[in-house]
């Protein structure tokens, strides 16, 4: 079973663009989202008069004054005029939101290209309008005052994740298995020149507290967090490639969605089931198992949440998740690279912008373009995209053509 046979069609990305993440101060949210549209358009071989719809992923959530962006793409070019726009918000799983929007729209036949986006800018907000804004994505803490933000509250995760599961860490403390992760992502970012961060840091002063490395909320220190950032990417959605290309298609294979209870009393903070839920539909749809894939791009908006990922696409059994960083597992030479990108975590978190950039590295490995980040052989691949504390959440499984 495939995306393919369940619906009678191919859904194709066909083009992509990124631009760098991270501070850009010359650079607006419009400016962003034009240049991604163009680049993405451009190398799908297809014109702006081609395209049948828009899809634009962005949180915002008081971050950016202007809150109605749909038609910022249009500005790109006339030929956009009167093109079919809605932007979607699922907090920081929104680019995913509007990448499944597109695809939907292909399958029901209503649109034959669809063009995808994902922006945020988020560095012209202080400090406290951005914790604000990213702490309206949590039942509890919205509207409220916090020192730690959403730090704090994938803190509280950590901790009852360490409480339950700290003997079976391998003999390591939890704190270790995260600055292992956080190291290896930051090693990962070195290789692609869109990330916000590089930097080596090295997994002692990953795991170390320190002036350079503060505890933000215990147990998670700054290079547990990803940054705040600024960036944009887009993903033209197709039936069919075009000629003048600029490389080969990738198909989807499938993909899942799957929303949690938003209060916290009604979900296990170790678990993140309807994460689980989400990759048991895509890899269902897709008719793989988490051993048929080459590498997946995941939502390490925190190490934390990387680490439970594992678990929750069944990497490994619940609580062992430590043995995927111990045994080498997720490492580029290991059974299945995770974050080959940097991941949120060195790549950057525009928040809008996350989900759709995850499917353009995606896309770029499988079409052996990722430049200093390609794996070898990279053949089948899946990204994963989640919003608050694993609320909303979103997985796709892409394959080479």
């Amino acid at each position: 079973m495939s995306l393919q046979h369940q619906f009678g069609k191919d859904v194709l990305l066909t083009g992509w663009g990124h631009s760098k993440f991270g501070k850009l101060t010359d650079e607006t949210l419009e400016s962003l989202i034009v240049q991604v549209s163009a680049e993405a358009i451009r190398n799908s071989g297809l014109e702006p008069r081609d395209i049948d719809e828009i899809y634009l992923g962005q949180f915002n959530s008081g971050m950016q004054p202007l809150g109605f962006t749909s038609s910022l793409a249009l500005q790109l070019s006339e030929d956009l005029a009167n093109v079919p726009a809605t932007r979607t918000e699922n907090a920081c799983a929104s680019g995913s939101a509007a990448f499944q929007q597109g695809v939907k729209a292909v399958l029901a036949g209503t649109a034959r290209n669809v063009l995808v986006i994902g922006a945020e800018k988020m560095t012209d907000a202080g400090a406290d309008v951005v914790g604000a804004a990213l702490l309206g994505a949590s039942y509890e803490m919205a509207g409220k005052t916090s020192t730690t933000g959403f730090t704090g509250l994938f803190a509280e995760v950590a901790k009852h994740y360490e409480k339950r599961y700290g003997a079976g860490l391998g003999g390591a403390c939890l704190g270790d298995i995260l600055g292992s992760i956080a190291a290896k992502n930051h090693h990962n970012g070195m290789d692609n020149p869109y990330a916000q961060m590089h930097r080596d840091f090295g997994e002692e002063f990953c795991r170390t507290v320190s002036e350079k490395n503060p505890m933000v909320a215990e147990p998670l220190r700054r290079t547990d967090c990803s940054p705040v950032s600024d960036g944009a990417a887009a993903v033209v959605l197709s039936l069919g490639p075009a000629s003048g290309a600029a490389t080969e298609p990738v198909r989807l294979a499938g993909f899942g969605h799957a929303n949690d209870f938003f209060p916290a009393e009604r979900r296990d903070p170790t678990e993140f089931a309807a994460t689980r839920v989400s990759w048991e539909r895509a890899l269902g749809m897709a008719g793989v198992g988490i051993d048929g894939l080459d590498f997946a791009e995941v939502h390490d908006c925190f190490t934390i949440a990387e680490l439970i990922m594992y678990e929750a696409m069944g990497l490994t059994p619940r609580g062992e998740g430590s043995r995927a960083v111990q045994e080498g597992w997720v490492y580029k030479d290991g059974k299945l690279p995770i974050n080959v990108s940097g991941g949120l975590k060195a790549k950057g978190h525009p928040v809008g912008a996350t989900g759709v950039s995850q499917h353009v590295i995606a896309a770029m490995q499988l079409t052996g373009t990722a430049g200093a980040m390609q794996l070898p052989n990279a053949r089948r691949g899946a990204v994963q995209n989640m919003g608050g504390v694993g609320i909303a959440n979103y997985v796709s499984v892409l394959e080479a053509v």
